[in-house]
């Protein structure tokens, strides 16, 4: 089965890293139980403390989109906005064909 995935950087204003981090992993305990999500995963940026990567897999797109609706994460998104050093880059999409953690 080919799921969806996301991978991409967001980049808070100076001295807002942890703030920004700490935004994203509460959306990854609410999506978490999202339909079709398989992962969702924050990373620090070991050159960049104010930069922080989000890795994602669900069973489609439409599962990601769904997620928007999940309850708490639009009030997430604007916490985070305010303190990103601007848009979030647009990060790549992927074709996810399976590997390591993934059942298929």
């Amino acid at each position: 089965m080919k799921r969806y995935g996301l991978h991409g950087k967001l980049t808070a204003t100076e001295g807002n890293g942890d703030k920004l981090s700490s935004i994203l992993l509460q959306a990854s305990e609410l999506v978490s139980t999202a339909k079709g999500c398989h992962l969702y995963m924050v990373s620090k940026d070991k050159s960049d403390r104010n930069a922080v990567w989000v890795t994602e897999v669900w069973d489609s797109q439409e599962d990601h989109d769904n997620s928007l609706n999940v309850e708490g994460v639009r009030d997430l998104i604007a916490q985070a906005m305010p303190i990103l050093s601007g848009r979030p880059e647009p990060g790549q999409e992927l074709e996810i064909l399976g590997g390591a953690g993934l059942k298929s």
